[in-house]
């Protein structure tokens, strides 16, 4: 996925209003964003601020709402004031198009690899040692083993997971659909407890000592490891993953209203930045910057990545197939 590139982004400049007509002016902005990304957030918002003073003069503000994407979605479409989101799933970025023209109907034209300006991909963490000797998919299902994951139906996360198993499956029988469902049947039952969100299931894996493999974005498993000891805990990549897109867009419908739409905009942009990257590849995301995504590159091993077109028809196939009242996940869960 490295071959990725965004040259269209990196030889253009960022578009900002003129310093003279917003000096005097300070505006407050809200990114709506995913369960996991709170300290990432938190640690970009100062430096965009810092940014846009130097370039506009203007006093900035940023703030930052955090949940599961599915539930920060339906809070949107209920009154959440977003100016802007930066979710983990397409699906919850697209329903914002949908259902009242919040984002743009081509929001995934509007910013560099289909609007992700970084990626990750389901992996486990275990316990020190890794004393189930877990290293695949495989090892999931096994009877003495139990997970920690979100749940599917709130958490873009848990999502990924669940496809991800779903085309391991898939490709281990050779394309037997019933194979498939089977073995992601007894992957959810192993599960010991499903949380609304990501942070929730770290909390539960960690905290409350709950199950033996937590299944979350990569660069969660290595943040965990930073925070709570590298040496207690262990990050095992599977043969074969899904590529997590992050997705982001300007919540036109708002910022519009609100007068935030250059600013927004700008903020996506420095995502997209080499200063951005640099931020975001700390958290232990990959990124898509040539240059940071070299320096990184040892953090990261090689994996197979699978894309959900190639798979499944793509996300909206995904969410009619599996994730809609009575799809495959449904009928998986209750066994029919």
């Amino acid at each position: 996925m490295k071959n990725i590139m965004i040259a269209a982004f990196m030889s253009a400049a960022l578009t900002l209003p003129s310093a003279s007509a917003v000096a005097e002016e300070k505006v407050e902005i809200l990114n709506v964003s995913y369960d996991i990304a709170r300290e990432l957030y938190a640690t970009i918002n100062p430096k965009f601020i810092e940014f846009w003073k130097s370039q506009t003069g203007q006093d900035l503000t940023v703030k930052q709402s955090h949940a599961g994407s599915s539930k920060q979605a339906r809070a949107i479409m209920q009154g959440l004031k977003a100016d802007l989101v930066t979710f983990n799933q397409v699906l919850d970025v697209q329903v914002l198009a949908n259902r009242g023209g919040f984002v743009s109907a081509d929001w995934q034209a509007d910013l560099a690899n289909n609007a992700s300006p970084y990626y990750s991909l389901p992996a486990f963490l275990v316990r020190k040692d890794n004393p189930k000797n877990i290293k695949d998919w495989d090892d999931l299902v096994r009877e003495d083993v139990q997970l920690v994951f979100p749940n599917p139906k709130t958490s873009g996360n848990a999502r990924y997971t669940y496809l991800a198993a779903f085309a391991y499956a898939l490709e281990k029988s050779g394309g037997d659909d019933q194979k498939a469902r089977e073995f992601v049947g007894k992957l959810l039952k192993n599960v010991a407890v499903f949380d609304t969100g990501g942070r929730g299931a770290t909390t539960s894996f960690v905290e409350r000592q709950i199950g033996d493999v937590l299944i979350t974005f990569e660069a969660e498993v290595e943040n965990i490891r930073a925070k709570y000891g590298k040496d207690d805990y262990v990050r095992v990549v599977p043969s074969i993953s899904l590529l997590a897109e992050f997705p982001v867009a300007v919540v036109e419908k708002v910022a519009k209203k609100r007068g935030t739409l250059e600013v927004s905009k700008a903020y996506l942009d420095y995502l997209y930045s080499e200063e951005g990257q640099e931020i975001v590849a700390s958290f232990n995301n990959r990124v898509h910057h040539p240059a940071v995504s070299a320096k990184y590159a040892d953090a990261f091993p090689d994996v197979r990545l699978i894309r959900v077109e190639d798979v499944f028809g793509g996300w909206k196939q995904a969410q009619e197939t599996h994730f809609g009242d009575g799809g495959v996940l449904d009928q998986v869960f209750t066994g029919n």
